[in-house]
């Protein structure tokens, strides 16, 4: 509208202050809702791990509060998650003022698909790379020695490999809005393959524990989403093929 267009800056941050307040008593009430329910909640983010470990073997703390803290990031770290569709809604709302009716459009999906991405990327780790790491790295425990791991730790390196599983999901978007803005072409994207797979095992080497089995884990379906992402520029793509019969007739008409 063209009131809005009048409105000065000061207006916007009042408006975004409003906004992000509403975020954090959103977040706030996740939390208090997550920490009622603190050990079923860190029960199943563990719970690959447990099935992996003998059936004799707990999980410990080392501190007198580490129990305490571990379950409060736990019941953050979920809240966090349960107040995420309001958070994207507020967003939504701040920003779309401003924007073409032909760019809400486009942001409208890649906001819905970067979430449905980032959550089968957090859950591909917690069922398949989860089991098959967990017994990796307790396949080093013999009569002498026997694996402990913290509550703590194990939160901390969860919570990592969960978010970079998640980011890495995203991979398909991020071209395909390469390929929309024209920086990148499908052409190019097929050229460059053998590059993209030796940055995706050095990507995954350094985001995943030192160990090959993960790697792969990670590795693998980067090359998958890649090959995706290579169907996504040449369906949406600035300078797709597909689109080029639709532009000249549009030019002949």
């Amino acid at each position: 509208m063209k009131e809005n267009d009048k409105i000065p800056f000061t207006a916007h941050l009042e408006e975004l202050r409003k906004r992000l307040i509403r975020c954090f008593i959103a977040v706030g009430i996740g939390f208090v809702i997550s920490y009622g329910f603190k050990e079923k909640i860190f029960h199943i983010l563990t719970q690959p791990l447990i099935a992996a470990m003998q059936t004799d073997s707990k999980m410990i703390f080392t501190g007198l509060p580490e129990a305490f803290f571990t379950y409060l990031k736990t019941s953050f770290l979920s809240g966090l998650l349960a107040a995420s569709p309001y958070i994207i809604f507020e967003f939504w709302m701040f920003v779309s003022p401003g924007l073409y009716k032909k760019e809400r459009l486009v942001l409208i999906p890649i906001v819905i698909l970067s979430s449905f991405f980032f959550l089968g990327g957090a859950l591909f780790g917690y069922f398949v790379v989860f089991p098959f790491g967990f017994k990796f790295f307790l396949g080093f425990a013999n009569e002498s020695i026997q694996a402990l791991p913290s509550m703590r730790e194990y939160l901390s390196f969860a919570s990592k490999l969960l978010l970079a599983f998640g980011l890495v999901f995203e991979l398909p978007l991020v071209i395909t809005g390469m390929a929309r803005l024209g920086i990148v072409t499908v052409p190019f994207l097929k050229k460059n393959r053998k590059y993209a797979l030796l940055l995706f095992f050095a990507g995954a080497a350094i985001l995943t524990p030192p160990d090959v089995v993960t790697q792969i884990l990670m590795a693998v379906p980067l090359m998958l989403l890649y090959e995706i992402s290579i169907l996504g520029a040449w369906l949406f793509g600035k300078n797709s093929p597909r689109n080029k019969p639709e532009n000249e007739t549009g030019d002949a008409e």
